[in-house]
């Protein structure tokens, strides 16, 4: 029996000896990508990169270089150091135009991060009416500047549809100034705006009410919030993040403003150019055949650090109000 058991043992042995060894098959079968395969991607993607990189990355780097010239649009100019920046700050119309400018970002950005906030809690809702409402909200988001600047110049005129009515009501005598006294004008520019982003900011709220979960208002409910309470203690706390994105782009918005402003007063910037923004300023320094490019880069990159100081501090105090 032993002698039967080693043979048998034997022959198994010599069979497997002559059994193939196991193969990575991974490793023979795993596809060669070609050169087409590995660059086509790359070539979806550098037409958006060369455009990206010609008309964002050299036009930054080209306006951060003239802002240290004295070039203008018809001579290249020569290295004046910060010269520009400190005859900015001894500019009457730049002073004029900061000021303007900060009022804006003041007065705009408190009501562009409430008011869309409430018009976004009251529509919410998924009948045909709120559906509605939506759409009409949107309505100005999607409007040309020509046409708001028709709009509400035919409204707020001297002989316009507000002061028309206002007389007839007996409520005042003599027209009120909307286009022709320089604070009416920045804040009729100013309650444009607001028109203009309410609908646009509403429906970022909406895609963000979307995410609260409804036990929250229904916890709330029992507890016997009503409803200012539920919006105060739920509905805030829910978009805080998203409060805080609409107010970096508002912010960002409302101190590069120039459509509501250049259209109510024709390109004008109101009596004595009073009214002009910054936006303006750097358009009537760095246009026409007078162009002072260096000047006006000076400008852009004044606008650039000071947008950039308001979006840290408004980082910081996020971060804090987190801890």
């Amino acid at each position: 029996m032993s002698s039967v058991a080693s043979a048998a043992a034997r022959s198994e042995a010599a069979k497997a000896s002559d059994r193939p060894e196991p193969t990575n098959h991974t490793a023979v079968n795993k596809p060669h990508r070609s050169f087409g395969t590995v660059i086509a991607p790359y070539l979806f993607v550098a037409p958006a990169f060369i455009v990206v990189f010609v008309f964002v990355v050299l036009a930054a780097l080209n306006t951060f270089r003239l802002a240290f010239t004295d070039s203008t649009l018809l001579k290249p100019g020569k290295f004046v150091g910060f010269q520009n920046f400190i005859d900015l700050f001894q500019d009457e119309y730049f002073l004029t135009a900061l000021l303007n400018s900060s009022l804006y970002v003041v007065c705009v950005v408190p009501f562009m991060v409430i008011l869309p906030l409430i018009l976004a809690n009251l529509v919410k809702g998924n009948g045909r009416i709120m559906g509605f409402f939506r759409t009409a909200f949107y309505m100005p988001v999607v409007m040309s500047a020509v046409v708001v600047g028709m709009i509400w110049t035919n409204l707020l005129d001297s002989q316009g549809l507000i002061n028309s009515i206002l007389k007839g009501a007996g409520i005042i005598e003599e027209a009120i100034p909307f286009l022709t006294n320089r604070w009416g004008i920045l804040f009729s520019s100013m309650f444009v705006t607001i028109w203009l982003g309410l609908g646009y900011y509403m429906v970022i709220y909406l895609t963000a009410l979307a995410n609260i979960d409804e036990s929250l208002y229904e916890a709330a409910a029992l507890d016997g919030a009503g409803p200012v309470r539920q919006f105060v203690s739920v509905t805030m706390p829910g978009v805080r993040s998203t409060m805080v994105l609409i107010m970096m782009l508002s912010t960002i918005s409302a101190f590069r403003v120039f459509n509501e402003v250049y259209v109510l007063t024709n390109g004008t910037a109101g009596p004595g150019g009073m009214d002009m923004t910054m936006s303006m300023l750097i358009k009537n320094e760095g246009t026409g055949i007078q162009a002072r490019t260096g000047y006006a880069s000076a400008i852009s990159l004044v606008v650039l650090v000071i947008v950039g100081t308001l979006l840290i501090i408004q980082q910081i105090i996020q971060k804090r109000g987190e801890d």
